[in-house]
């Protein structure tokens, strides 16, 4: 029973601290899940000892498939699944945009920027077909919104040029 002569404070649910909901990495904003699993690299930097394609042959194969109109991540699958190359890095020592850079085929804008309109060009060609669909609506926000994020971070560090829409 409380006595009836303190006056003291009486903690309430609105005197509890409040539990930041933002995320901690700005990357995966407005997704559903919180997974952190990703693929572990391997501890030696070095190329495996059975692999025999040397680092001019894998620069050579990697202007092909660029010149095929191949993503940079369309190359790495292909060198891991069908040439054994796990890592591009370890062999050659530079890794698969910045040698693209280096021969002038690089992709003119960055590819998660590219995925990210392709996205938006779905939704809205769904939403077009489908007016009533108001989450497909609040989804295009969404990625509209990652997207404006995404070009003002590629302008401030000039990967992107300053009048680019």
């Amino acid at each position: 029973m409380p006595d009836p002569e303190f006056n003291g404070p009486i903690l309430s649910a609105k005197l509890k601290p409040k539990i930041p909901t933002t995320p901690i990495n700005p990357r995966r904003n407005n997704l559903l899940g919180k997974g952190i699993s990703a693929s572990a690299l391997p501890y030696k930097r070095t190329p495996p000892s059975w692999l025999k394609i040397s680092a001019p042959d894998v620069e050579d194969n990697i202007c092909k498939f660029a010149k095929k109109g191949l993503t940079p991540s369309q190359i790495g699958v292909i060198l891991r699944d069908s040439h054994g190359i796990a890592q591009v890095k370890s062999v050659t020592g530079s890794k698969i945009l910045r040698i693209l850079k280096a021969h002038g085929l690089a992709p003119e804008i960055p590819e998660d920027l590219y995925h990210l309109i392709k996205k938006a060009v779905a939704i809205r060609k769904h939403l077009e077909r489908n007016r009533k669909d108001k989450d497909s609506k609040f989804r295009l926000i969404l990625v509209e919104s990652r997207i404006h994020r995404l070009a003002r971070y590629y302008k401030k560090t000039k990967k992107l040029p300053p009048v680019w829409k």
